[in-house]
């Protein structure tokens, strides 16, 4: 006996980092603003890493800092290798790289290959050069149908309305039309064309050179288009819907971002990121890509992480789970198998800057679909009570799975989605492009409170704040939760303790008998309890580690334990 759990310590001792990394998100401009004009910026960030080191995290993921019009927050990038003066200068992101790793915590910079923004040089060389042109060659412009005046296909974009734009040549007749699968400031690149391919080659050194640990990957899925840019019939997708089950418990991604449009997950991304993963190896193999790879199923998301491509790939299919005990244990068994089956880490997400806090979403009598937020005018909301419980619960179940777990800034402090923001705060290209039909994702991005006292809660010395923050938010900030028992922010740091301390994150999943409804599980030295929706559970006679909520012999619905294992 000995012998084999010495063999599975090695084992275990083996394991790269992002095998077992507990990665914080941190989306700049609502993280913490150190000069005043209420966005975050990379100084602010720089001055409260110590938060995330004291939570328990292994590293830090950037959202875009980059030079960027902010059409979309960023996402829309004018110079792939500066940094935006609103969020400060390359120096300040050197000081913040040396600052994390003296704090022991490695940094992944978002990367975004998909598109540029509109007013990126490459693009407005574009324009300038005329059809035909080399310059043109770098995006995807095409003629228009009929006599030129209809878009080239169908395609639609993701933030609503369709996704070409037709430009004014400069003899001031209309012209060809260019691709853009979100905003209409954001082109997609032609990645058939070698210069697109080499810039960002040298993109990925710039950061490597200066630091970065690694690279979350924007839109993984969506490089390469299917030849011909064919049209793209609805009724495939209500074809598809039709032979699949009638409820397995997943809020299923929206057409538009999955994998069966001629724009999605075409083969030829994997040949991208085989030549990346080499590329990155080169500078160590402790640097990891990370894929943004919105597509079903998880057995395809499992090619994004095969051997010799990408490291982690974001566990979208677990995230989009309902607050269903069946439905969970169903994704978490496909996860650990089709992830197990490449020889990758199954990566655990709940919340991100995309999508309603987990805790809300949870909660929701009726789910809403990907990206169309939550807000004033939304029939069926959650139940507060609710959501609180829940997202306290799905964080300890989360947090016991084996493998990595993403945290999204402001979840250790129980933020809830801010519902009641004004139509004139709003700023998400979704709520414009829809006219107000979809609410976008604004409401998971308010900045974070972190002084009740003080002004903009902390976020800002002089109380500037981007998108307005909740009176009732002074009682979320971490310095009214800091030291504070049962606080989320006190959870967050115990769950984080013990799974470093009782490597949790190691072991291999047993299930466990349990009743309908509940979901009970043993991983290395802990035995998970979760609650989802069943009858009271006992717990007496046993040693509680942590438990989400309550305290006693029993363990009520949507709440979650973990015991020290029999």
């Amino acid at each position: 006996m000995a012998e084999e759990t010495s063999a599975r310590q090695d084992r275990a001792d083996d394991v790269k980092w992002w095998h077992t990394a507990v990665i914080y998100q941190v989306y700049p401009r609502s993280f913490a603003d150190a000069n005043g004009d209420g966005i975050g910026d990379l100084p602010g960030i720089t001055s409260r890493l110590d938060h995330v080191a004291a939570l328990g995290a292994d590293a830090v993921w950037l959202s875009p800092f980059y030079r960027s019009p902010q059409r979309d927050a960023g996402y829309d990038v004018s110079d792939h290798c500066d940094v935006d003066p609103l969020f400060g200068t390359l120096a300040d992101f050197d000081a913040l790289v040396a600052r994390a790793h003296e704090l022991g915590l490695r940094v992944i910079v978002d990367v975004v290959p998909n598109h540029s923004s509109s007013e990126h040089r490459w693009f407005q060389e574009a324009l300038a050069a005329g059809p035909g042109s080399p310059e043109r060659a770098r995006y995807i412009f095409r003629e228009g149908r009929g006599d030129g005046s209809l878009p080239p296909n169908n395609w639609e974009s993701v933030f609503g309305g369709p996704a070409w734009t037709r430009v004014t040549e400069a003899d001031g007749r209309p012209g060809q039309w260019y691709l853009h699968l979100f905003d209409s400031s954001q082109p997609d690149f032609d990645w058939t064309n070698p210069e697109v391919e080499a810039h960002f080659e040298d993109v990925l050194r710039f950061w490597l050179e200066r630091g970065a640990d690694g690279f979350r990957i924007d839109v993984a899925h969506g490089l390469v288009k299917a030849d011909g840019l064919p049209d793209w019939h609805p009724a495939g997708v209500a074809a598809t819907a039709a032979s699949a089950p009638e409820d397995d418990g997943i809020v299923h991604v929206e057409a538009s971002m999955s994998s069966m449009g001629p724009m999605w997950a075409q083969e030829g991304v994997h040949d991208i990121w085989r030549r990346w993963r080499s590329l990155v190896s080169s500078y160590g193999e402790d640097r990891v890509l990370v894929a943004e790879a919105w597509v079903e199923p998880l057995a395809d998301t499992a090619k994004w992480v095969r051997p010799d491509e990408l490291h982690q790939a974001f566990n979208f299919p677990f995230l989009m789970t309902r607050w269903d005990a069946d439905a969970l244990r169903a994704v978490i068994d496909e996860s650990l198998a089709v992830f197990g089956a490449v020889g990758a880490p199954a990566t655990w997400v709940l919340s991100n800057h995309d999508v309603i806090r987990h805790p809300m979403r949870l909660a929701l009598p009726v789910p809403i679909p990907h990206g169309d937020g939550i807000g004033p005018t939304t029939p069926q909301r959650p139940d507060p009570a609710v959501a609180w419980r829940r997202g306290r619960a799905a964080t300890l179940l989360m947090l016991a799975l084996p493998g990595s777990a993403y945290l999204y800034q402001g979840e250790e402090l129980g933020l809830p989605e801010v519902i009641e923001l004004p139509d004139e705060a709003r700023q998400d290209p979704t709520f414009r492009r829809t006219h107000g039909e979809k609410y976008g994702r604004d409401g998971c991005r308010v900045p974070l409170p972190w002084d009740s006292d003080a002004p903009a809660f902390g976020f800002s010395p002089t109380g500037a704040s981007w998108l307005p923050q909740p009176a009732e938010w002074g009682a979320h900030a971490a310095s009214a939760q800091d030291g504070v028992p049962g606080s989320s922010l006190e959870l967050y740091r115990a769950a984080l303790r013990l799974r470093r301390e009782l490597r949790i994150a190691h072991g291999e999943l047993t299930w466990l008998e349990a009743p309908p409804g509940v979901l009970r599980f043993r991983v290395g030295a802990v035995e998970v309890v979760a609650n989802v929706a069943g009858e009271a559970v006992s717990v007496e006679g046993r040693e509680v580690l942590l438990r989400s909520v309550g305290s006693g012999p029993v363990l009520e619905r949507d709440a979650a334990a973990w015991l020290t294992a029999e």
